[in-house]
C-alpha cells in the first residue's frame, strides 16, 4: 500500500503514506496529496520541474517538500502526477516532478496548506510511515 486517506473532513484532509525508504515515502506522500488535489490518473507527465528543499531533519524536510509542491500548483499553474526523488538524505531533497497545466476537469480539491496538526514521519519495521494533514 502506497497511501490511504485517514480523515476527509470539510476543513481538512489527512492521509498516511508509506515507503521502504525516505525516497519512497516522500514520493508516496506527494502522490497521496495530489490524489486530493487532482485526478492523478488523468494528469499526464508532459512537463517537469526540478525541486530542491533543505531542512534541519527528515520530518521538517517532508513538511517543506509537500508545502513546496502546494506552492508550485499556484506558481507554475500545474497539477503533478509523477514524483522522482533524485537525491535525498535527512536534510536535503532534490526531485523532478512531472505534470501538466491545470485544467478544471482534472481538478478535485484545492489544498491551501500542509498542516502541522497531526503531522509525523516515523521509522517503522517496514520502512517509513508519514501522517499528513492538509487545509482544504
Amino acid at each position: 500500500m502506497k497511501y490511504r486517506i485517514v480523515d476527509d473532513l470539510t476543513s481538512d484532509v489527512m492521509f498516511e503514506a508509506y515507503g521502504k525508504g525516505l525516497k519512497e515515502v516522500f514520493a508516496n506522500s506527494a502522490l497521496a496529496m495530489f490524489s486530493v488535489i487532482c485526478n492523478v490518473s488523468k494528469v499526464k507527465a508532459k512537463k517537469s520541474v526540478v525541486v530542491n528543499v533543505n531542512a534541519d531533519n527528515a520530518s521538517d524536510l517532508l513538511y517543506k517538500w509537500l508545502s513546496m509542491l502546494v506552492a508550485l500548483v499556484d506558481t507554475k499553474g500545474m497539477f503533478f502526477s509523477k514524483f522522482e526523488i533524485l537525491e535525498i538524505d535527512e536534510t536535503h531533497l532534490k526531485a523532478k516532478v512531472y505534470g501538466e497545466p491545470i485544467s478544471p476537469e482534472k481538478g478535485e480539491t484545492v489544498v491551501k496548506a500542509v498542516l502541522y496538526y497531526g503531522f509525523k514521519l516515523e521509522k517503522t519495521k517496514k520502512g517509513y510511515a508519514a501522517r499528513v494533514g492538509c487545509d482544504i
